[in-house]
C-alpha cells in the first residue's frame, strides 16, 4: 500500500514509519503545519534519515477554524473543551486524511498507541486500546467515523514506550531520545488564558454559593473550571471549589468538594464502535477524563444521545469533555458530556 505517515519528528512517529517501510509500504512522509510558528524542520530531518519523500501540507486554516476556534467558543459558554478529540477528527484524520488521499496514498498511519480490527460479521472497524497502559490514546480517538478508520493505520497500537525508543536507537534515529509532546500544540506554555483574552470578551461576574450569596467578583466564566480550588481569591475559613458555572447568569458557584461528586451524566454527539446505535441498557467502563481511572457504569440510550449513570460517585464530571466507554479494551463509544439533565 502507499501509506502517508504523519510526521512529527518524535520518536512514535518517525518508528511508525521506520514499521511501515519494513512491512514493504510505499511510504510518504507528510507533516501538517498547524499554526504560524510551527517548526517542520526535525519531521524533515527525520523523513530523511528514512530515505522516504516528505510533504508539509498547510492546514492552519482548517485547525484555526476546526480546533482553536471552537476551543475558545466551548470556553466562552461556561465548557471546557478537549482539543486532541477535536484536532484528530477534523484535522488529522479530515483534512490531512484528506491530502494524503489527493496524493494517491490509501491510508494515513500515526503514532497512535491505539489498535483496530476489522469485524466481519458486522462489517465494523472496531476500536481498541494501545497494548501499553500508561500509553493508551484511545480516549482521543473516539470521535473518529467508520470511514475515517478505514483509512487509518496505527502501527504502535501492540508496542511499549520502551519498545518502540529501542526500535528507533537500532534504526541509528537521531529521535530515539526525544522527549514527549506537549498536551496542546498551540499553548506552548500551557496557559490558555492568554489565548482566550484574545479572543472572548471575558466579562466579569459573581462567585456565588449554592445559594446565590455573592462571595466575590470572578474574571469571566472560561477562566475557570470544575474542581478548581486556587485561584478565585475569594477568602474563606474553609477550602471552596468551583463546582458550577452558570452562562445564564454569568454566576461562578463555589461549594464543599462534595458537591463536585455525580453518579449521572447526559453525553450527546455519540458515536459507537461495535455496533451502529444503543438500543439497550449496557455495562461498561467509562473515563471522563484522559488521565482517569476506569469507572463501573450502565450507559442507557436517550433520544438524544446517552445517559451515563455510575455506580460510584465522580469527581468534577465536566461538560465539554469527552466521556469514553469501554468493554475491556474494546471502545464501545464516546461523545461529549453536556451539563446533567
Amino acid at each position: 500500500m502507499k501509506i502517508l505517515a504523519a510526521m512529527s519528528g518524535g520518536v512514535d512517529s518517525t518508528v511508525t514509519a521506520l514499521l511501515l517501510l519494513r512491512e514493504g509500504h510505499d511510504v510518504v512522509g507528510g507533516t501538517a503545519l498547524l499554526f504560524d510558528g510551527a517548526d517542520v524542520s526535525a519531521a524533515e530531518e527525520q523523513a530523511r534519515a528514512l530515505g522516504i519523500p516528505h510533504h508539509v501540507f498547510d492546514l492552519r486554516k482548517a485547525f484555526r477554524e476546526n480546533v482553536m476556534e471552537p476551543f475558545a467558543a466551548i470556553y466562552g459558554r461556561g465548557e471546557t473543551p478537549n482539543p486532541c478529540v477535536l484536532c484528530n477528527r477534523t484535522v488529522k484524520f479530515g483534512a490531512l486524511l484528506e491530502e494524503a488521499l489527493a496524493l494517491g496514498c490509501d491510508a494515513v498511519a500515526t503514532g497512535h498507541y491505539a489498535r483496530l480490527r476489522y469485524d466481519s460479521g458486522s462489517g465494523r472497524r472496531i476500536l481498541l486500546r494501545g497494548a501499553d497502559p500508561t500509553k493508551d490514546q484511545s480516549y482521543f480517538l473516539a470521535g473518529l467515523t467508520q470511514a475515517q478508520l478505514s483509512k487509518i493505520r496505527f502501527p504502535l497500537g501492540g508496542l511499549t514506550k520502551p519498545e518502540v525508543r529501542a526500535l528507533a536507537e537500532e534504526a541509528g534515529l537521531t529521535c530515539a531520545s526525544s522527549r514527549e509532546s506537549q498536551d496542546i500544540c498551540f499553548l506552548p506554555d500551557g496557559d490558555h488564558l492568554p489565548f482566550l483574552r484574545s479572543r472572548l470578551p471575558l466579562t466579569e461576574g459573581d462567585f456565588v454559593d449554592a445559594q446565590g450569596h455573592v462571595l466575590g467578583r470572578h474574571q469571566g466564566l472560561p477562566c475557570y473550571t470544575l474542581g478548581q480550588r486556587r485561584g478565585t481569591g475569594v477568602a474563606s475559613d474553609r477550602r471552596l471549589y468551583v463546582v458550577d458555572k452558570r452562562p445564564e447568569t454569568n454566576a461562578v458557584v463555589l461549594g464543599d468538594e462534595s458537591m463536585l461528586y455525580t453518579t449521572r451524566t447526559w453525553v450527546t454527539d455519540v458515536l459507537y464502535y461495535p455496533f451502529e446505535t444503543l438500543t439497550r441498557p449496557l455495562r461498561v467502563a467509562a473515563r471522563t477524563r484522559y488521565r482517569q481511572k476506569d469507572a463501573p457504569a450502565t450507559l442507557y440510550p436517550a433520544e438524544d444521545g446517552a445517559v451515563l449513570e455510575f455506580d460510584q460517585p465522580q469527581r468534577a464530571v465536566t461538560p465539554g469533555q469527552t466521556a469514553v466507554f469501554y468493554d475491556g479494551d474494546v471502545v464501545v463509544g464516546g461523545g461529549v458530556i453536556r451539563r446533567a439533565k
